[in-house]
């Protein structure tokens, strides 16, 4: 098929890295390995950082003009097969495929949509109509995590959904790792307020308890509360922490390589990449049982998901992994196992395949 591809919240060519942009550019590639020619339909962001109702206007007017470009080109060059919308959600609803689809009778479909009630306030609630707008009038919404689902379908019911598996393209991470320093903990995480920095207070928190084990600290990632982070650390031996900043992707599986478990406590993580590239490195991992991590670290097997909020269970968990040297190996190695058969690019390229094989494509 001939796929549009659209991502109203960060076009999958933004500079800024980010999961979400990691996401859209793996499911390009799984369509794509799938046999679909994938082409990007807009770099329009429709983002929404507060509820600002003049914002929200000037966005749909612009929304409106890329819905005439593209009426204009499909009117030229044909129509596409099927228009992909990538995570539209509150903040960044998807104001150009609905309309298009149903104009030039298109499937509509969807991948990591989210629908929350306690967000149904003011202009929020306004957005979050457009998006079970889009959801209900969807031939498929593809859902990333049961915890999306869930919120989907008790918002709309009767809306069709299909389940992919969070997942990572693979491929930087083929070789076999390296023994790394198994006392070495590695964190990837950007540094910005609200979860991100509540998860920098906790890590430091936990590390603050287990001062007496032998363990250093690798921390990837940047942002504006790098400050706040740092002096979230700064009663910890300043030798065992290592602040690495912020590096190219690419440059991110040396890094975990060089580790021997990660550590991140992940408030409000819709799941996590960071989580499943630490694993395809061999790492297992200590993270809270919150939100949409359970869907990429499997408890017991490939790490331990701890409590959310109780720092010394927290603590415990990465003391067990420092101390309990053949439990951290098993489990490390069940990790790679877990991502690179279960949640690679190419496992997720024959579940799409799956997914849009059922929708009717005139």
């Amino acid at each position: 098929m001939r796929i549009a591809f659209y991502a109203p919240l960060k076009s999958p060519n933004d500079p800024v890295a980010s999961g979400d942009r990691q996401m859209a550019r793996a499911l390009i590639k799984a369509l794509e390995r799938g046999g679909h020619s994938v082409e990007l339909a807009s770099e329009l962001r429709f983002y929404l950082r507060q509820q600002e109702p003049e914002s929200f206007d000037a966005l749909r007017i612009e929304a409106q003009k890329e819905v005439a470009r593209l009426t204009r080109l499909w009117d030229r060059d044909g129509k596409p097969d099927l228009w992909f919308s990538y995570h539209p959600y509150y903040k960044a609803p998807d104001l150009i495929g609905p309309e298009l689809a149903s104009a030039f009778a298109v499937p509509y479909v969807t991948a990591e949509a989210s629908y929350s009630r306690r967000r149904n306030a003011g202009l929020w609630a306004d957005t979050q109509a457009l998006v079970a707008r889009a959801v209900e009038q969807a031939a498929l919404n593809i859902c990333i995590t049961q915890r999306d689902r869930q919120g989907l379908a008790d918002a709309i019911p009767d809306a069709a959904f299909g389940m992919l598996s969070p997942f990572i393209d693979t491929s930087a991470f083929r070789e076999t790792p390296a023994r790394g320093c198994r006392t070495r903990l590695v964190t990837v995480a950007m540094m910005r307020p609200g979860d991100k920095l509540e998860s920098y207070r906790m890590l430091a928190q936990a590390l603050g308890s287990i001062a007496h084990l032998s363990w250093t600290m690798s921390i990837v990632g940047d942002g504006p509360a790098r400050d706040e982070v740092k002096a979230q650390f700064a009663g910890l031996p300043a030798e065992r922490i290592e602040w690495l900043g912020a590096i190219e992707p690419a440059g991110v599986p040396d890094v975990l390589y060089s580790g021997g478990i990660y550590v991140w406590p992940g408030f409000g993580e819709a799941y996590g990449i960071a989580y499943l590239e630490a694993q395809a490195a061999g790492l297992p991992v200590v993270a809270q049982d919150i939100a949409g991590v359970p869907e990429v670290v499997r408890n017991g097997q490939a790490g331990f998901l701890t409590p959310p909020g109780d720092v010394a269970a927290f603590a415990s968990a990465i003391e067990r992994l420092l101390v309990r040297n053949d439990e951290r190996t098993a489990m490390a190695a069940e990790a790679r196992r877990f991502i690179l058969e279960e949640r690679s690019l190419g496992a997720a390229a024959v579940r799409l395949a799956e997914l849009l094989a059922k929708i009717p494509v005139s």
